[in-house]
């Protein structure tokens, strides 16, 4: 029985992909699966009277966070804080990233050792989760970057979606957009996570990217406009592959280091 949403077969969707990908050869370089990148994300929803408080502990969390930068136990860091605020969202949260997750933990353990997660800001929190993600798709400029924009774009997949949808999705229509707004310097950063511990549904993915600032957040939506208009088969195997009604963005603006 073939799987379809309306009247779109997934094996055409499969051949829209083919099509977006089929390029002369050269004008591309084919886009390869890396190496785990781990990112542990702690979210808080933090009062507003000990904004300033927060920012003042992310200042202080530094020297933990720079010397593991340093030694290669992570190879980047950063806090963001939310632009466009929800009822129950975060106002504020602090990650790092690591190429194993041995390199998470270890920070993690060295935040519980120092005392850090029980200081009085986070202890004002009045909701606290973490997430532990993982991608195969990612890249970054290397230095630090204050007052970018990151913008998260939250995707569940269907339950009839290919087995490897995250990966052909991420091969064939993010990656390429990624790299060229990476390569021009609209961007710094960008990631495509799935969640390495699912404390939530499995099927959930993020496309992440740091924006240099707010006109590249234009430019980003200008290029993905451009590319649905240039491959539409593109756009309809994407929403074939998700449910849009669980389509969910966010908006930050973010400090980070990347080696």
């Amino acid at each position: 029985m073939k799987k379809q949403l309306g009247s779109i077969p997934l094996v055409m969707c499969a051949l829209a992909l083919t099509a977006v990908w089929s390029v002369p050869a050269g004008a591309q370089s084919e886009v390869k699966e890396k190496p785990a990148l781990y990112s542990y994300i702690g979210n808080w929803i933090i009062p507003r009277a000990q904004w300033g408080d927060m920012e003042k502990a992310n200042v202080a969390d530094q020297r933990i966070l720079d010397k593991a930068l340093a030694s290669g136990t992570i190879v980047g860091y950063g806090n963001d804080v939310t632009l466009i605020h929800t009822a129950e969202g975060s106002t504020h949260d602090d990650w790092w990233s690591a190429m194993s997750m041995a390199g998470v933990m270890n920070v993690l353990e060295q935040f519980y050792a120092a005392g850090t997660t029980t200081s009085p800001v986070l202890s004002s929190a009045t909701k606290h989760w973490d997430s532990l993600w993982v991608s195969h798709y990612y890249n970054w400029h290397s230095g630090t970057f204050k007052n970018a924009y990151s913008h998260v774009g939250y995707y569940k997949l269907k339950a009839d979606a290919p087995e490897d949808a995250v990966e052909s999705l991420s091969k064939n229509l993010v990656v390429p957009l990624m790299e060229k707004l990476l390569a021009d310097g609209t961007i710094h950063e960008y990631e495509i996570d799935e969640q390495s511990i699912h404390s939530q549904a499995p099927g959930a993915f993020l496309i992440v990217y740091i924006a240099a600032n707010g006109e590249a957040l234009d430019k980003v939506n200008a290029a993905v406009r451009d590319m649905m208009k240039a491959s539409p088969l593109g756009g309809s195997a994407f929403g074939s592959m998700t449910d849009s009604t669980a389509h969910r963005d966010e908006l930050v603006r973010t400090t980070a280091t990347y080696k």
